[in-house]
């Protein structure tokens, strides 16, 4: 969350701030609230003051009567002050809630915008979008020729969204983890697999909403916990409360989780398929840095992001991600869009992976800081979060991209280790 004192200082910015991400904004609340918050909290202490010089006074009284008039002043001074204390509590719970709401702070150079509509182009991949000199199908299409997604039975198991993927599909999944890891550890990141289930207090600590009528979120009935909906919740988690020393700055983790997410209110020709389902597995690029570091390290996650989809030979844009769509903890944020000419009427580019400098935002509410040797007090790390593969809609933009005129699938070269063949059908 945002520094209470910073919205307080600096309040006209973070209602334009709130406008350009098009949520809605309690500041004005929340400055009332605590401006009253403060005095009741002056009131507290000049009646704690009051009250122990009222306590020391009883031994200096002159008789019985006066040492009990002076001890039922004393109790009523701490009467008032436990009353006002209480309503300083309850104020606190309320303008935290407030502060809660507010989003991070959008970077300056971020495009304004309502919507991914407004997102600002940046640059593309190595590999230009193929010409075909066939019908082409979408991945759907090609999976039920190929015998490789079941999205009936998967429907019939777990509902709408859910789907079996069969045969060769299954090799490609697991060699897209094994490369995006394999090319993370390579790079310095610490493998983790992460818990599928996390406390909702992690989830609202990492900007997730793990109940409510907006959340995206699958909860267990009758707990605390839910189903995470990236490793990105898990990873930010594992050093919730901790203090870390300046030295071991940065920590770099890589994640590999199931994905569960509700995905409520997608439907459409768009969300056809694996584009938008309720359960998928994403390799997870996580970063724990100093604040000085961490625009430099949103640079190389975008990077890395690159490197991963030039080596599948994928064509793909990056582009710097409008305010209306950065979600409440993002600074800025990069999307990954590749191009799948298997959707729409004559293909479009679909996002596949983002990348996400959350500064002290998220760090704020997991009250996650680090020291600094010769230094006193502690400073919040700033976090970072890039999906380096998810791997239902790298298969979107694969199967698609690499299909051939007679029906079957090249495997991209860098993938054939694992998957075994060169080519799928």
């Amino acid at each position: 969350m945002l520094d209470r004192k910073y919205i307080v200082d600096n309040a006209d910015q973070v209602i334009e701030n709130c406008q350009r991400r098009g949520v809605p904004e309690e500041v004005a609340q929340l400055l009332e609230l605590e401006t009253k918050r403060r005095d009741l909290l002056q009131q507290v202490q000049e009646l704690n003051r009051q009250a122990n010089e009222v306590s020391k006074s009883i031994g200096k009284a002159q008789d019985d009567a006066e040492r009990e008039a002076r001890k039922e002043e004393g109790r009523q001074l701490r009467q008032q002050k436990d009353s006002c204390q209480e309503q300083h509590d309850a104020m606190e719970t309320q303008i935290q809630s407030l502060q809660a709401m507010i989003p991070n702070m959008s970077h300056p150079e971020a495009p304004v915008g309502a919507d991914d509509k407004a997102n600002l182009e940046l640059r593309r991949g190595e590999h230009a979008p193929r010409e075909f000199d066939f019908t082409v199908l979408d991945h759907v299409d090609l999976a039920e020729k190929l015998d490789l997604i079941d999205f009936e039975s998967g429907a019939r198991v777990a509902g709408h969204g859910f789907y079996f993927l069969k045969n060769d599909a299954v090799l490609l999944d697991l060699a897209l983890q094994q490369f995006a890891v394999r090319h993370l550890v390579d790079a310095g990141f610490t493998p983790v697999v992460t818990p599928d289930l996390a406390y909702s207090e992690i989830l609202q600590g990492t900007g997730y909403i793990p109940r409510g009528p907006e959340t995206q979120i699958y909860s267990i009935e009758n707990s605390n916990l839910n189903l995470v909906a990236t490793a990105e919740i898990t990873l930010g988690g594992m050093l919730a409360g901790q203090v870390l020393e300046s030295e071991q700055l940065p920590v770099h983790y890589c994640g590999v989780s199931h994905c569960f997410r509700t995905e409520a209110g997608a439907a459409g020709r768009a969300s056809r398929g694996l584009y938008r389902v309720h359960q998928f597995t994403k390799v997870e690029m996580f970063a724990f840095t100093s604040p000085e570091a961490s625009d430099q390290t949103l640079d190389r996650f975008c990077q890395l992001e690159c490197e991963l989809f030039d080596q599948l030979q994928l064509p793909y844009r990056v582009v710097d991600t409008a305010t209306g769509d950065l979600g409440g903890p993002a600074y800025r944020k990069f999307d990954l869009e590749a191009w799948m000419p298997g959707r729409g009427d004559e293909g479009e580019w679909g996002e596949v992976t983002s990348t996400s400098n959350c500064t002290d935002y998220q760090a704020r509410r997991l009250n996650i800081r680090y020291k600094t040797r010769g230094e006193k007090g502690t400073r919040f790390v700033h976090t970072l979060n890039g999906t380096a593969i998810a791997t239902s809609r790298a298969l979107i933009a694969i199967m698609e991209n690499y299909q051939q005129g007679d029906g079957t699938i090249v495997v991209p070269e860098v993938l054939r280790p694992w998957v075994g063949k060169d080519v799928i059908g």
